[in-house]
């Protein structure tokens, strides 16, 4: 099993710019590549963006494309999302997810291809 933790979620006003950690414990070995997704109030969950094992592959939704950034620290099991020119419709939970990796620079896009997820961090940008 393992076990991923967010942190840094809050409130900010548009246009500001927040940073969410997730921290992975667990059964880390092998390797994995990791995804943030959102879900805001009333809609289902959407993909955010994503990160090969390596780090040397992204892949982001056009949404947010530009604005944020996925990265992630392996020698602390961690992967970040920083968030800048934050909109209203931002607005959401915030969820991390891995998945288990067969080549370092897959970057799964889809809900199904993650194996495991966290609770989630609220963000909530003003207007």
């Amino acid at each position: 099993q393992v076990q991923l933790v967010e942190s840094g979620g809050g409130l900010v006003q548009a246009g500001g710019s927040l940073r969410l950690s997730c921290a992975a414990s667990g059964r880390t070995f092998g390797i994995y590549a990791m995804g943030w997704f959102r879900q805001a109030p009333g809609k289902g969950r959407e993909f955010v963006a994503s990160i090969s094992w390596s780090g040397g592959s992204t892949y982001y939704a056009d949404s947010v494309k530009g604005r944020f950034t996925i990265s992630r620290d392996n020698a602390k099991n961690t992967v970040y999302l920083q968030m800048n020119s934050l909109k209203p419709e931002d607005t959401a939970v915030y969820y991390c997810a891995s998945a288990q990796a067969f080549y370092s620079a897959y970057v799964p896009k889809n809900e199904a291809e993650y194996d495991y997820w966290g609770q989630g961090t609220q963000v909530t940008v003003s207007s």
